[in-house]
């Protein structure tokens, strides 16, 4: 567990770069700037609260299919899959020099970034929860990364606590950034934007390394097989 948790943060605080130049700008929108000091604190926390709360969600959720799938022993296949699936956008990213992003996704994005619209012009105190809920749903490939690799976990229970790590990895700059409302350059952004598909290529990488069970250890370790079906001996 102590192995987990400590991926999940250090994969959160190395995220945090990404959420600072690509969602920075949201939290600094948040309606905290009538409130008092406190209630300040208050509303970025429940904001921050949201956000974690979708990432542990989607960690339990993906966890339940990843369970599935490493019961019917897929999870080498698996790995390699879902490091293919993250190289070949990166790849097109750094080759085409153009964003890949599906007419769904871009659907997804915009109906969520509608309702966001709702809670940010709300002055229920819970709105904040609401909007931080919202904001861990929307297209981020640092949340791609995150959850690919729950997929390829043995239990439930690691996935949702990778995933709650994860998001308290990303807590301490988006706190500081929804408080003290840090501004972000645009040149920061920028970088931030072009080191992203180096990052998604080089954890494809370990992840296609990690499916192949060449007996690396931490990088292609043996994985374990799937527990076998029992045999009745009354049939």
């Amino acid at each position: 567990m102590a192995t987990i948790a400590l991926a999940g943060i250090t994969l959160g605080l190395i995220a945090s770069f990404h959420c600072v130049g690509m969602c920075g700008p949201l939290v600094m929108a948040l309606p905290v700037g009538h409130l008092s000091r406190w209630r300040q604190v208050i509303a970025v926390m429940l904001y921050n609260t949201g956000r974690v709360f979708t990432y542990t969600l989607l960690g339990l959720l993906l966890g339940l299919a990843g369970r599935r799938l490493y019961l019917a022993g897929w999870q080498q296949w698996l790995s390699v899959c879902l490091g293919l699936l993250l190289l070949l956008p990166a790849l097109y990213i750094l080759v085409g020099k153009r964003n890949l992003q599906p007419k769904w996704l871009s659907g997804l994005q915009w109906r969520l970034q509608l309702l966001m619209a709702r809670f940010i012009g709300s002055q229920q105190p819970l709105a904040h929860l609401g909007l931080g809920a919202l904001n861990g749903l929307l297209p981020c490939g640092m949340v791609y990364l995150a959850t690919a690799g729950t997929l390829g976990m043995q239990q439930v229970g690691d996935s949702v606590l990778f995933m709650f790590f994860f998001g308290a990895g990303t807590w301490p700059a988006m706190f500081a950034i929804g408080l003290f409302g840090l501004r972000i350059k645009m040149s920061f952004r920028q970088q931030i934007k072009r080191g992203m598909p180096y990052l998604l290529a080089f954890f494809a990488v370990l992840f296609i390394l990690r499916g192949l069970n060449l007996g690396i250890p931490f990088i292609s370790p043996v994985l374990p097989q799937a527990p076998g079906q029992v045999v009745s001996c009354h049939e």
